[in-house]
């Protein structure tokens, strides 16, 4: 079902100068790559993605945005975003403290039917919408809906040692490398137990476990683009398909093809194709 109104664009106007609760902004890409350094806002963001692909680096970590997801940054977070078209989208710009119970730290977001519809509906309200009747009334139930969202397990360690953004150079490049910590330690010039203990110090998880979460993102980031979920595998080193939906299926808690599928079907709704 295509959207009966479309996201309104008001890219001019500055969000954290807004006097409302929230302000919702739609934002396409037709054609090209977006690429934002890092910034900040006063007030927080929702950023939702409808269709398309995202990618954000904020509190030293890597976000990948699927469609029909989204990623929430609580305000004065500095943050970079990177985009590439076909792209469509809703910004949510919301208050600091205006709703208690809104997450303190960066994460991905789960959008409920009810939320996305929310979103659509307040992407179409004026900027300076009525702080009493049923604009306010809809900000209210959306703020709850958002409240109650789903955290997604989307989120990337970054590390900001000089030596661990190398290696997170060298394993992206080249993902279905299985070399093993000692080797990469090698290649790099540092000791196994110094690599360790930087790996978990800088990103809370050990060398297998980051990598493991380096495949989703960039799984998720290859099949949004319209990979198979076997060629996937192949290039994420796994010795089959199989092996690759097991581990991906333990992580998201659907396969591959489930969870994309999902997200395209709807996107592919929205632009009322």
């Amino acid at each position: 079902m295509s959207l009966p109104d479309r996201p309104s664009h008001r890219l001019d106007v500055d969000p954290d100068e807004v006097t409302r609760p929230v302000l919702a902004v739609g934002m396409e890409m037709v054609t090209g790559e977006m690429e934002l350094d890092f910034h900040t806002h006063r007030k927080a963001q929702l950023l939702f993605i409808i269709r398309g692909e995202v990618t954000c680096e904020a509190s030293n970590a890597l976000w990948l945005i699927p469609p029909q997801s989204a990623l929430w940054i609580p305000g004065n977070t500095n943050h970079s975003i990177k985009g590439r078209a076909p792209l469509e989208g809703i910004g949510l710009f919301v208050e600091p403290n205006v709703v208690s119970t809104l997450p303190r730290e960066c994460c991905a977001v789960s959008v409920s039917p009810l939320l996305r519809e929310l979103l659509f509906r307040a992407a179409t309200l004026p900027a300076l919408y009525p702080l009493d009747g049923p604009e306010a009334r809809l900000v209210t139930v959306l703020l709850d809906e958002l409240a109650a969202a789903q955290v997604e397990n989307l989120r990337l360690p970054m590390p900001t040692d000089a030596r661990l953004r190398r290696l997170v150079e060298m394993i992206t490049a080249h993902p279905a490398d299985g070399s093993t910590m000692k080797e990469w330690a090698r290649r790099m010039g540092v000791g196994e137990r110094t690599l360790s203990r930087l790996i978990v110090q800088e990103t809370g998880m050990s060398f297998g476990r980051w990598r493991q979460q380096l495949h989703i993102i960039l799984a998720l980031q290859w099949l949004t683009r319209g990979a198979s979920v076997q060629s996937v595998a192949i290039d994420l080193g796994y010795e089959s398909a199989s092996s690759f939906v097991t581990m991906f299926r333990k992580a998201l808690g659907s396969s591959p093809a489930r969870y994309i599928s999902r997200r395209l079907d709807l996107a592919r709704s929205d632009a009322g194709d």
